[in-house]
């Protein structure tokens, strides 16, 4: 009977033991996972700061004057511009005329 009580013990201590190795690693990759999740909320805030920069840096506006300014480009006139189709086949414009 003693040796069966000194069995049993030994296994509640072993199964104790379990439970508490587990738990501390539950608790250590709680924490990991925490800091995890706060690395991952900063990286969003820094992500959409980044689409916001590139939005404004790829405004059709911007770039237009960036163009004009640094490289000395201009807007082509409506009659120096032609619309190609898919086919190859060119859109005619009409002609405007002012008529008095």
């Amino acid at each position: 009977m003693t040796r069966l009580n000194l069995f049993l013990l030994l296994i509640v201590i072993v199964c104790a033991m379990g439970v508490v190795t587990s738990q501390h690693k539950a608790r250590k990759l709680f924490i990991e996972l925490q800091k995890q999740d706060a690395i991952t909320r900063k990286l969003n805030v820094e992500w959409g700061q980044l689409q916001l920069e590139q939005s404004t840096w790829a405004m059709h506006s911007r770039i237009e004057a960036e163009a004009s300014q640094k490289m000395g480009m201009q807007v082509a006139p409506s009659n120096r511009t032609q619309v190609i189709l898919e086919h190859g086949q060119q859109v005619v414009k009409p002609v405007v005329t002012d008529l008095p």
